[in-house]
């Protein structure tokens, strides 16, 4: 550095040290008072039909995002459940009235407030079609298709050379006459763990035929993986999309706001999903 430079840095710092002191001396904290409007509840559906199965719909209220985190009780699920409606699926000039009533659905462990025993028709050629009417005379509705099953062709383990650990590949064939699109998952020695991946592409992700995804060397000899492929609607892909995108959002200052992309529609200004689910399962203990 030339004598120029240093004379330039040290009255860089000689103006710098004295606005550092007049700063400090200042009070750069204001207590400000937002009003928030008042926050109006709407209704969040989730219905997912899973072809042999029963029908399933959870309806809830949504609520504000300053609000106090309720105590999990019985009183939380009597303010949070959206009770007394009229539901009714309708499926190829068939009705299947859904009761209003706790129901656990053992192959999701997720529990819902209305539920009929009637199967799920197994019918890929006809739409589904929600219609609700909420205890105060608001509609909500919905139409969906079940889509065939997209099979896994292999799933393939390849260790590290000179090493203990493994990594997981899953191919499947995609239908490349259609657009079509899928959610992964895969969980580590059971469905209840947290899944290390869990994500929905569509079929422009690769290009060809011939899908595959994969993981890290992270799998010992012994482990059990489970490989869920799941064959879903585009409203589900942009529904799920939305709400990761608000989930990783929350709390960050950064974030962009996230709307929620529903394909419910009505008075009662919902939101939520009403889809067709079916998938695929392989499990696979690793070994050499």
């Amino acid at each position: 550095m030339n004598r120029t430079h240093i004379s330039i840095a040290a009255r860089f710092m000689a103006w710098l040290a004295p606005l550092a002191l007049a700063l400090s001396a200042c009070n750069l904290e204001k207590e400000i008072t937002i009003e928030l409007p008042e926050y109006n509840a709407r209704p969040s559906v989730e219905c997912y039909l899973e072809a042999g199965k029963p029908f399933f719909l959870l309806m809830t209220k949504t609520a504000p995002y300053f609000e106090d985190f309720p105590t999990l009780d019985d009183r939380f699920l009597q303010n949070i459940l959206e009770d007394s409606a009229t539901v009714v699926i309708r499926h190829n000039g068939q009705e299947y009235p859904l009761q209003n009533r706790l129901s656990f659905n053992p192959f999701t462990g997720k529990l819902y407030n209305y539920f009929s025993a009637v199967p799920v028709p197994e019918d890929y050629e006809h739409d589904f079609e929600l219609s609700v009417v909420t205890k105060t005379g608001k509609t909500i509705t919905a139409t969906t298709r079940l889509l065939p099953r997209v099979p896994i062709d292999s799933v393939v383990v390849q260790f590290a050379p000179n090493d203990t650990l493994a990594r997981v590949l899953t191919y499947f064939t995609d239908d490349r006459s259609q657009t079509n699109y899928y959610r992964r998952m895969l969980h580590k020695s059971t469905l209840d763990s947290i899944p290390l991946q869990d994500f929905t592409v569509d079929d422009s992700f690769s290009e060809t035929a011939r899908f595959v995804f994969g993981t890290n060397y992270e799998f010992a000899e012994g482990d059990t993986i489970i490989n869920t492929l799941f064959h879903i609607s585009r409203a589900y892909n942009d529904y799920f999309d939305s709400v990761q995108t608000a989930f990783f959002s929350n709390g960050n200052p950064f974030g962009q706001p996230s709307p929620i992309q529903s394909n419910v529609r009505g008075t009662a200004n919902a939101i939520g999903i009403f889809t067709g689910l079916n998938y695929d399962r392989v499990t696979t203990i690793v070994r050499r």
